[in-house]
């Protein structure tokens, strides 16, 4: 597989993948849809070449939205990790389904401090970590902190646009660059009982955070 494959093809693969069987609301479980997930990972292949040939982190891996779409596009490895267990026998199937062999599947709390020994390990991190909503503030800023201490290179996260000028600030603090690398709309769907709506559309910012040389 190469960066080479078409946006639309590589949408079209990331929407045959099996999602949540049951969506677990403590780990905030929402699937990244297909066209956010390859527009963004396209986007991080095409602009910055932090795909293909890579050593790619997916954190909070969920079904394998991200890792798969990164595989597709010629990540020399994928590491997926994510904290349920559920989530991570959906995430093998598709892998499976897909028939990739570079991918591995790995079950554990992304933000235990044992994590910290793959320091500087990655070259490219990916993640749609939890937005930090109801019991998990702050969670979002955790994943994002986490995953600039395990690449060497550069960190990719979505987050609520309105989070925008904190997560500025806390990248200066860390020392580090950041800059919104795309703009999107993120359609969640009705999941959990407390939806009132069908859907409801979120503004996100596809992120990049790097090393300040």
């Amino acid at each position: 597989m190469s960066a080479l494959m078409k946006l639309k093809t590589l949408q079209g693969h990331l929407e045959s993948i099996n999602g949540f069987e049951k969506p677990k609301l403590k780990f905030e479980q929402y699937e990244t849809p297909a066209h956010l997930a390859a527009t963004a990972l396209y986007t991080i292949q095409t602009q910055f070449e932090s795909i293909e040939n890579c050593t790619v982190l997916d954190a909070g891996c969920g079904p394998g939205m991200w890792s798969i779409g990164a595989a597709l596009l010629g990540a020399g490895t994928v590491t997926s990790v994510d904290i349920d267990d559920d989530a991570l026998q959906v995430f093998k199937e598709n892998v499976d389904d897909m028939e990739l062999t570079n991918v591995d599947a790995i079950q554990c709390d992304f933000l235990d401090p044992r994590v910290a020994r793959w320091e500087g390990y990655f070259d490219t991190v990916v993640m749609n970590p939890p937005f930090g909503t109801k019991n998990n503030a702050g969670i979002d800023m955790k994943f994002l902190r986490m995953g600039t201490l395990l690449s060497n290179d550069s960190v990719y996260s979505l987050h609520k646009s309105s989070t925008r000028n904190h997560i500025l600030k806390k990248v200066k603090d860390w020392g580090m660059k950041g800059s919104v690398i795309a703009e999107m709309i993120y359609e969640l769907p009705a999941k959990y009982r407390f939806h009132k709506q069908h859907t409801m559309n979120i503004a996100v910012d596809i992120w990049r955070v790097h090393h300040a040389q």
